[in-house]
């Protein structure tokens, strides 16, 4: 009875009166009910930040041609790539930072500057005069938008304990719509004046800067979002000016024993000496998952970046003279059906053949797929149009599919107290690949574009060779001894 006694008193959770995480641990005891309000509010601050990374895909050939950076028409895949990798250096750069910021001051607070960021860096984006001044924006749109680890933790610790997956299902979900979405209004409100000639003149505001429109709206919704934030709730405990774990109250009940002797008299154990945790950098499981997951990325944004261009590229030199609202349908196509199997069909392949093989089955299917892109330049009319679609439904629903996978490899082989360092650990390392992505992408098309002629692998057929090089290594990647799950 008295074990019982020193067990109830240890399981019952101390509250300060003052410290906002214990505030919200108190509202979720007496919440009851599906928590609709806070997975809304999660999902509008995710796509909010999500929104803008991608946007400016389909129009950043006609961005950079119109700067007059590029001496010829081949070159602007090359100052296109700079544009595209900024944004992910920056966040490379900053967010380890931006997680400790949200360890030690709260969450709430890096929301709120990531989602101002948004609004004012994608603002400026959108005016831009030259290309130092695009550059220098999306480099301040990724260094200052922090979100994306710390909403992970948020999100984690905003539900009752049976809704957390769901919590972290929200994020991924509303990430996903965020960078398909994006790159659909971006397709669709870049150069109104050019589409919309009797609504705008070339001679007003959005005709002196074309690519204005798609960033304003983002950025307006952003600055509803921004607003919103501020009635969000804070999850980080604070207590006498400390940060401090929402499971540190449990740690005596964990370190602890007792024993009840044979006269009833209740006589305490020394404390457990608590096990050190393994350096997540010794978790070969864990740190081959994230060099797997990079080369994927790496990989996956070459291609968004090649993608956009190359389908805005010129007939001559190898692309599909695209205009940027026929390249918005087709992300737009592509994400409805991405949507639908992340949804309805992923869990099911995931539960009959495994995470692992979802990756390499994805990985191996995409190698031929990306094969005949080049092949599709030279069909035109509804033939184009259907096996454009279909190429980038698949390409798309593979790619995810890989993601997902391996997010799930890397969080299954952590203890979960350390699934937040192991996630900011692959932010990094995924964020510096990604910035290699565009970079090296756009480079490569525009070197391809000048090697028309070339016997082996000419024009844009190289760049597609090269893709299928990185992810057939990947592939290779994902077989042991590289890749294990124990």
């Amino acid at each position: 009875m008295a074990e019982e006694e020193f067990s109830e008193g240890l399981l019952k959770k101390e509250y300060y009166p003052d410290c906002p995480g214990c505030k919200l641990d108190q509202q979720k005891e007496l919440q009851r009910g599906f928590p609709y309000r806070d997975l809304f509010s999660m999902w509008i601050v995710v796509v909010a930040t999500a929104l803008p990374i991608s946007s400016l895909f389909p129009f950043l050939y006609f961005m950079i041609r119109d700067l007059h950076i590029a001496e010829r028409e081949e070159d602007i895949g090359y100052y296109a790539g700079y544009v595209g990798s900024a944004y992910m250096l920056g966040r490379a750069l900053t967010s380890v930072f931006w997680g400790l910021i949200a360890d030690r001051y709260g969450r709430k607070p890096v929301i709120i500057i990531g989602s101002l960021t948004v609004v004012v860096c994608n603002t400026l984006f959108g005016l831009s005069v030259n290309y130092w001044m695009a550059i220098t924006t999306r480099f301040l749109l990724g260094s200052l938008n922090g979100l994306l680890g710390p909403i992970k933790a948020y999100a984690s610790e905003l539900f009752r304990e049976e809704h957390q997956a769901l919590g972290m299902s929200t994020v991924s979900t509303a990430w996903g719509i965020g960078l398909i979405v994006g790159p659909a209004l971006g397709g669709f409100f870049a150069q109104p004046a050019e589409k919309y000639p009797h609504l705008f003149s070339k001679d007003s505001f959005l005709g002196r800067f074309p690519y204005f429109l798609p960033c304003i709206v983002i950025s307006v919704f952003a600055l509803g979002v921004t607003i919103a934030s501020f009635w969000l709730p804070e999850t980080l405990h604070k207590h006498n000016g400390k940060s401090r774990s929402n499971t540190d109250s449990f740690e005596a009940l964990e370190t602890a024993s007792f024993l009840i002797d044979a006269n009833g008299k209740e006589e305490k154990n020394e404390i457990r000496e608590q096990t050190p945790k393994k350096s997540l950098f010794k978790n070969w499981p864990l740190m081959s998952a994230i060099i797997v997951y990079c080369f994927f990325s790496l990989h996956d944004m070459a291609y968004s970046e090649i993608f956009s261009l190359w389908a805005v590229t010129p007939q001559k030199l190898g692309g599909l003279s695209y205009t940027t609202e026929d390249v918005g349908e087709v992300l737009a196509i592509s994400g409805f059906g991405l949507l639908v199997f992340q949804s309805c069909l992923y869990p099911i392949v995931e539960k009959l053949i495994g995470v692992v093989m979802v990756c390499r089955v994805a990985g191996a299917i995409s190698i031929p797929l990306l094969a005949i892109y080049p092949c599709i330049a030279l069909l035109s009319g509804v033939g184009l149009f259907l096996l454009l679609n279909v190429a980038s439904l698949v390409k798309n629903v593979l790619s995810i599919s890989i993601v997902t996978g391996l997010f799930i490899l890397q969080n299954r082989v952590v203890d979960q107290e350390q699934r937040g360092a192991a996630n900011g650990i692959a932010m990094t390392a995924m964020s510096l690949f990604k910035a290699v992505g565009p970079a090296v992408g756009g480079a490569l098309l525009s070197w391809a574009e000048k090697r028309q002629d070339a016997s082996f692998f000419p024009g844009v057929s190289m760049v597609f060779f090269l893709l299928n090089v990185v992810e057939f290594i990947a592939v290779l990647m994902t077989f042991k001894p590289f890749l294990t799950t124990a």
